[in-house]
């Protein structure tokens, strides 16, 4: 059990608002407007991206942040409105690949994760995954997720673009953690097997972390995310997992208490 105070906001696809320790972190800003860029090539479903606008001012989600989070650098986790909306001085964590991308842009306080890195009071680890399968998988290399550690909070892991493999297995084991943000919408090109979760791998994260609440984002909002939320929510109550799984719309808060 534990006495939290942390909340998470969805804003859109991967973007979250995170409230942790007293601090309020910006995950994966993807801020385009509605249809900003052109769909994903080679993929299903060919229209513009974002599919949806967002639920708030790109301007307003720029303030009172203390740190942004950057899994990987694909244009649906940091676009062009991201770039040109953050302030220059804020700190910003990614995996070590990135790092002279950011500093190019001169985000000076860019900060690479290779194992772990402790941020206002905060530990933030960086773990694996798979973005996809053979190929495919090798081509969009390489992507991070992240546990986020403190005093008085829930451990929480953010998995990031993966499929289920032996990472995700290896980081539920290895951390525990209370909250799950998983990357559904089974988003995949016209060949090549699905590059983010489908169901079945949520399932399988539910039956791996019974305990844990799980949170699953990554939906309609990008052209070659092919899952829908009411999709998700079917299979998952036939699975009898659903009471396991927050499947948040966009603006929306959840809150997480002991």
């Amino acid at each position: 059990m534990y006495d939290s105070t942390m909340r998470l906001r969805l804003i859109r696809h991967a973007t979250l608002v995170i409230e942790y320790d007293g601090h309020k972190l910006l995950l994966d800003p993807m801020l385009d407007p509605l249809g900003a860029r052109a769909p994903i090539q080679n993929s299903p479903n060919p229209r513009n991206n974002p599919l949806v606008a967002l639920p708030v001012p790109a301007e307003e989600l720029a303030r009172d942040i203390a740190a942004v989070l950057v899994t990987h650098i694909h244009s649906d986790h940091w676009d062009a409105t991201a770039e040109n909306k953050l302030p220059r001085e804020l700190p910003l964590l990614c995996q070590p690949e990135d790092e002279q991308k950011f500093r190019a842009l001169e985000f000076n306080h860019a900060r690479p994760i290779s194992k772990s890195v402790t941020v206002k009071g905060t530990q933030i680890s960086r773990t694996g995954g798979q973005h996809g399968t053979g190929e495919i998988a090798k081509m969009l290399a390489p992507v991070s997720g992240f546990v986020l550690q403190a005093d008085g909070e829930p451990t929480l892991y953010v998995a990031c673009d993966t499929v289920w493999c032996p990472e995700v297995e290896n980081a539920l084991g290895e951390y525990r953690p209370q909250v799950i943000v998983l990357n559904a919408g089974g988003a995949r090109f016209l060949e090549g097997d699905p590059i983010t979760m489908t169901a079945e791998d949520v399932v399988r994260v539910c039956q791996c972390s019974p305990e844990s609440k799980v949170i699953a984002v990554h939906m309609e909002a990008i052209n070659h995310c092919l899952i829908t939320r009411a999709d998700l929510r079917f299979q998952l109550d036939a699975a009898r997992v659903i009471q396991q799984v927050a499947i948040p719309e966009d603006g929306d808060w959840i809150e997480l208490r002991s």
